[in-house]
This record gives C-alpha cells, structure tokens and sequence, in this order.
C-alpha cells in the first residue's frame, strides 16, 4: 500500500505496512438496522401517495446481494386507476446513465475497445467544433461530461423533432462552452455519442448492444432502450404533471433520439438485477456478466463537479455515475432521472455495505424520489435522517435553473409603450442556422406564425412590441412564452431574427434566406 507523507515541505511517496480495521472499525450495517429503515421507508411513501403529492411511485431496496425490499405505490395512470406493484415498468430518464455506462463496461470488459478509444476512430462520422477535439476524443470523455461541449448541448435540437443522427451531426456547429478536459458540463448528447460510439465498436446499435449484453443476462425480461417497447407494455406507469392543481397525463416523452443516456424503461424488480450485478463486482448468481475492471472503472472519480454543502466534502462524476464520499470515507454512487413531461427517478448505492435503492415515479420531478431514496440510507447507516430531505429537495426542485429551465424575459406583461408592427410581408420568408436548420415566417389567420424543425412545427405568434413577437415553447425544455425578434435592413424587411428560447447560448440568430418570402 502506498500513503503519502509531508515532511519538512517535501512530499514522498513511502510504502508502508497495510492499514488494518480493528473488529469494531469494520462493522457494517445490520439486518436489523435494514428492517428498520424499509419500515419507515414504507411509511414515508405511503404519506406521499395518501398526500397526493404524486400518483404512483415503486421501490427497490437490495442488501448484501439479495433483494430485501420492492413495492409499487398508487396508481400508474389516472385515467384507468391501475395500481403500480413491483413489475410495473416506468421511463428511467438520466437513471438510464449508469444502466448504459454498464452496457459500455460489459462491451469494454470483451477486449475490442477500451474507456480510452477514440470515437475519430470507432465513429469517423462525429465531428466537434475544433478538430484537434475530434482527433482526442475518448469514450471516457463523454461518459464524464468532460468534452467542452456546452451543459445540455443538443437537448433543445431534440425538442425540435431531429432525429439522433442528425442531433449528432450538429454537434459539430456547437460552440465550446469550455475548453475540453477542464470543466464538468451535463451532456445528454455528448454522452449518447460515447454510448453509440462503443457499440458501433461490435458493429451493433446500440439497442441491440443493451438487450443482448445486460438485459438478457440479466433477465431484465421488461426492461428496454426502445420507446416502442415501453409504449407496448400493459403494466407501464404514464408520466404525469400538475394542471389546476390535478395530476394530468398529459403528454408522451419519446426519448430514443437520446436512448443512451435517457431511454431506459424498468420495473423495480428488473431493476433489483442490476443492482445487485453494481453491487457485486459484476456478477450475478455466481456469474461474471461484466467485467470486474471495467465496472469499476466507473465508480472511480474523472472529474470534480463541486463540493456537498453539508459534509463540505468534493463531489465528483465517475462514468455515468455521481461519485462522492461520506465522512465515513464510504464510496457513495447515485444519479437522478427527470423528464419535464412527467418522470422522475433516482438510484444511491453504499457498495461498502452492500446496500442500494432505486425510486421510480411517474410525476414531474419534484425531488420525492430523492427524498425517499437520501432518507431511507441515512436511517439504515445513522439510525435517523441527517437532514429534513424532502424540503431541501423541493426547495431544489422549485428552483427552475435546478431542472435545466432556461426563463427568459417575462411578456405576460404588456410593454409600457408597443409600438406597432410592420406589414406582415417584411418578416415572412425563411431563415437558416447551421445549428437548428432552418425556420420560416409564414401567414396565418390572423397574423404570423413560426414554423420550427424537420416536422414542420407551426406555433402562432402574438405581436408584443414593433418587431417582437411572442409564441408559446413546447417540449421538454419548453420555457412558456418565448420572445420572436426581428432586425430589419435597409430595404425594411427583416434581415434575420432571434429565437429567444432558442438563444440560451447566442446560438438562436437565423439569417434570412435571400429571395424567400
């Protein structure tokens, strides 16, 4: 073993003998102390549900490589009331990271590519903005949202409607939000590529890759990185959200442009599988399904995220993985799941003592599932909550900036003074962005509308103020009411516009297309 030391200023590298634990150093975690946290873990949910605070939520709880715990809660949908129990399959969102950072571990375990292999290499058709960064650039890379790419990078070309090819053919156009290596920056897209990347590596999309490399093994029998295969489930749990004050399912999230990085759909006791394998070192019933290195290659730190404000201790990402340590000097691995449109998730493991949980919902996030999953551990390792969890997580939650809400400038309020518009024939016509493609300006009753992406989304526009026009967002991303601001030329028609929804990162400005109106 090796330690270092500080002497007089110097610092050596000394071999020394092996820290051992005393006895009473090494005690773990109990059955008892297990028993009792899933009781209270159980009444916590319960309240949720009794509280109305979501319509249905299911629970895994495995100790010491067997399953100690799983129940379904509520229901999965409003409409029909059908319960939610431990087989009822929900959209896993980001839990979806650390499932495919598994599948990447298990194709990286067989040999033909490493963590370090470059996607110029396994996908020659990914370009990023400098091509010194496409030349450099590893699986380890987007798997530890360390690319340069800017937080979120792509997202919003999803909501458009693009397709995951053509998402990550414009990444190339993406400006650098750092320069690569040096910062942290969540990146759905950036990470999807390593996933893709990797299995083109066995000459395999990567839905295939999961089934066959994890799923199967696993017998993950309900488990998939297919939308159509979630959609096609009897017991599935729809997602929700609040509209007047009620759960409504209102809208359908189809999430395989970014299938690696948020397509998952589970149940709890599929899900009881692979935390056992996380657990295990890679193995299940005996078996060595993944890689021991490769797996753990992901628990381990790649870059600095910040610092837990209550420990004051730094927190880092690993490899689809929030990675951190408890004063106990305990590794600690969990990642939340969240989609707008009505998902939120959430997985904590204590490899040390042999212990995880997964919470899955089926409402927007509102930091329940954290909640659950942050108290449950803390009453199973310290005999009660270190913190009131469920408000400091609402109080995240509440925050829109805390879920990736960009709001811009607030027009449900009349200007002062609005100035009138021009002729609706000085803003028609076409305008294009490398970025986001093109857009058009079209007529309709009874003014302008906007007409967004390759399906042609129309959203009807409300003048605001001289060449401000307002129209409102949708998708997961959606901001509400999201500001159309023309600039106009000599010759009094608009020379290009700005998408303010669209220009988090000075990216939102079209040009218009000569000669198109």
């Amino acid at each position: 073993m090796v330690r270092w030391l500080v002497f007089t200023g110097t610092l050596l590298l000394t071999p020394l003998a092996p820290f051992r634990l005393t006895a009473q150093e090494k005690s773990h975690v109990t059955s008892e102390q297990i028993t009792h946290a899933i009781q209270e873990l159980e009444k916590l949910a319960q309240k949720q549900i009794q509280e109305n605070a979501l319509p249905g939520l299911a629970i895994v709880v495995v100790f010491q490589d067997k399953v100690a715990y799983t129940k379904g809660f509520g229901i999965r949908d409003m409409i029909t009331k059908a319960p939610v129990d431990a087989d009822t399959v929900f959209q896993l969102a980001s839990l979806s990271k650390p499932v495919g950072s598994t599948v990447v571990a298990e194709l990286v375990g067989e040999g033909k590519i490493t963590w370090d292999s470059k996607l110029s290499v396994l996908d020659p058709t990914f370009t990023m903005f400098d091509p010194w960064v496409t030349r450099e650039i590893t699986i380890r890379d987007m798997y530890a949202h360390r690319s340069g790419l800017p937080e979120h990078a792509g997202d919003l070309l999803e909501d458009l409607g693009f397709t995951r090819a053509e998402i990550l053919h414009r990444l190339r156009y993406q400006h650098p939000g750092s320069s690569f290596r040096s910062h942290y920056a969540y990146t759905n897209f950036g990470m999807t590529e390593g996933g893709i990347a990797a299995a083109k590596g066995y000459r395999l999309e990567w839905e295939e890759a999961s089934e066959q490399k994890l799923y199967k093994p696993l017998g993950m029998i309900s488990t998939s990185s297919r939308y159509a295969d979630f959609m096609g489930r009897t017991n599935k749990a729809l997602g929700h959200v609040l509209v007047d004050g009620k759960w409504v399912q209102k809208f359908k999230r189809d999430p395989d442009a970014q299938s690696p990085t948020g397509g998952v759909s589970s149940s709890v006791n599929d899900l009881a599988k692979w935390l056992r394998l996380q657990l295990a070192n890679g193995k299940f019933d005996g078996k060595q399904i993944v890689d021991e290195k490769s797996l753990a290659e992901t628990h381990h730190p790649q870059i600095r995220t910040g610092f837990n404000p209550f420990t004051q201790l730094p927190t880092f990402y690993g490899l689809g993985w929030n990675v951190s340590y408890d004063p106990e000097g305990r590794l600690r691995l969990n990642h939340s799941g969240a989609f707008g449109l009505g998902a939120a998730t959430y997985v904590n493991l204590v490899p040390g003592e042999q212990l995880g949980v997964v919470v899955l919902t089926n409402a927007y996030p509102l930091g329940i599932a954290e909640a659950l999953g942050t108290t449950f551990l803390d009453i199973a390792l310290y005999g009660k909550p270190t913190q009131g969890w469920f408000p400091l997580y609402k109080q995240v939650y509440s925050n829109p900036a805390a879920v990736g809400t960009v709001l811009g400038f607030d027009y449900s309020k009349p200007p002062p003074s609005s100035a009138p518009a021009l002729k609706n024939s000085a803003y028609v016509g076409r305008y294009t962005n490398d970025y986001f493609g093109d857009i058009s300006i079209v007529e309709k009753d009874p003014g302008l509308a906007i007409v967004q992406g390759p399906k042609n989304k129309t959203f009807p526009m409300k003048h605001y103020d001289r060449d401000t026009f307002t129209y409102e967002t949708e998708g997961e991303n959606a901001v509400g009411r999201s500001g159309v601001t023309f600039t106009i030329g000599p010759d009094g028609e608009a020379a290009q516009v700005a998408v303010e929804n669209l220009n988090v990162r000075g990216e939102g400005t079209f040009k218009r297309v000569p000669g198109q109106h």
